[in-house]
């Protein structure tokens, strides 16, 4: 798409798939010195296919599900605040084959969702000591935040690709990793965030009728994104995909639903005006939503 940089291809192996290199900070500019220059080949493995919990039906024509496939890591796509990204090569030998990113959240004693209480207002859990737990911080309590935001993230993006909302495929989800739908060209180019676009009039009015249309179903399902902004969306050949969406709110029974609903739009709407899309009117597309939300209870 014009206006967006595209990511450096990751270099092809002479004895096998390619090596990746590997990303810096929380973008995805690739670094200039080759993997083989800062870190050991990492051997393939098989597949976790066949012990981690699936994603929604039907799945996509892409998604290589053989026992028998091997998964190769690649490289570091882009690290956060709360987890890193992978890229991995999954595939038969001399058969089918894919690339999947494999979004791994980071352990209990290195990171921790900023105000996850607030996002977690509505979900519920039933062990009164896992409550306990989570509430006091204690390490037990920690680990299973890092599960318990895996999991999340892993069941929302499930709910919003099967009601339509441009969100990557969910695979699989294995303990406190995440294996997606890599949103990128074959040769291992990651889309770039919308932030790092240029978009030129039409485009960006075409972008932001695809971003008012994501959150429209989503908020018809009752749900609002929670962080949404210009740095939690992709484009890819012109497309708009969400991503990020561990903290997804329910709009009913969360009673801060409307409020993070109210910034979601505030930072949509804040991008797109600030580059010169007169449409981009936070009041109507926040009414807009709300009534959305409302109407389907």
């Amino acid at each position: 798409m014009p206006g967006c940089p595209s990511s450096p291809p990751f270099p092809h192996r002479a004895d096998g798939p390619p090596a990746a290199r590997p990303a810096a900070g929380e973008t995805t500019v690739f670094a200039d010195r080759p993997l083989d220059d800062q870190q050991p080949f990492v051997e393939p493995d098989y597949s976790s296919w066949d012990i981690a919990q699936h994603g929604p039906e039907p799945r996509p024509d892409w998604l290589v599900t053989d026992r028998n496939a091997i998964d190769t890591e690649l490289g570091l796509l882009k690290t956060g605040k709360e987890a890193d990204v992978h890229l991995v090569h999954r595939g038969v030998p001399g058969g089918d084959e894919c690339l999947l990113a494999a979004k791994r959240y980071r352990t209990a004693e290195h990171r921790m969702f900023h105000r996850d209480a607030g996002y977690q207002e509505g979900r519920s859990t039933r062990r009164t000591r896992d409550v306990r737990a989570m509430e006091g911080r204690t390490t037990y309590g920690r680990h299973l935040l890092t599960g318990k935001w895996t999991l999340a993230e892993f069941s929302a993006l499930g709910q919003l690709w099967a009601a339509g909302v441009p969100v990557p495929y969910p695979v699989q989800c294995l303990e406190t990793e995440l294996m997606l739908e890599f949103i990128g060209d074959d040769d291992g180019s990651a889309a770039p965030r919308l932030a790092q676009c240029r978009p030129s009039p039409a485009e960006l009015d075409d972008l932001f009728t695809q971003c008012v249309d994501a959150m429209m179903i989503m908020a018809r399902a009752g749900y609002a994104h929670g962080d949404l902004s210009a740095y939690n969306m992709l484009v890819q050949d012109g497309r708009l995909y969400l991503i990020d969406v561990p903290q997804i709110v329910d709009l009913v029974s969360n009673p801060q639903g409307p409020g993070y609903l109210e910034r979601d739009c505030r930072n949509v709407c804040s991008w797109f005006a600030g580059r010169g899309l007169r449409t981009a009117e936070f009041d109507l597309l926040f009414g807009d939503l709300m009534a959305e939300a409302v109407a389907r209870w």
